[in-house]
């Protein structure tokens, strides 16, 4: 089992410049207008990763009661999974569900 380290933070997304609130029930792991993450944890909440590339969503997967965003980091390469929050951009999310990846 991963190790957690709770951090919801604000912050502004490089993705698409906009300012992201704390999430207020969970972490705060990615942009819920864009979708983007940033590569910065090894262990979810550490900080450690030192990549810090941006993690672009490419596809949804079923996890237990909700869903999990499926990101590609644009800069190593890696694959990675965020649970998807209660104020994603639905339209995003949908149209992620489509995809093949």
């Amino acid at each position: 089992m991963k190790k957690f380290t709770m951090r919801d933070e604000e912050f502004v997304c490089e993705a698409c410049g906009k300012k992201v609130l704390p999430l207020g029930y969970s972490a705060r792991d990615h942009c819920p207008f864009c979708l983007c993450s940033k590569h910065v944890d090894i262990m979810p909440g550490d900080r450690q990763n030192t990549c810090l590339g941006i993690l672009e969503p490419i596809g949804i997967e079923k996890f237990r009661d909700t869903y999990k965003i499926v990101y590609h980091c644009k800069k190593c390469g890696e694959h990675h999974k965020n649970i998807m929050a209660k104020d994603d951009n639905m339209n995003l999310i949908i149209s992620l569900s489509s995809n093949q990846y």
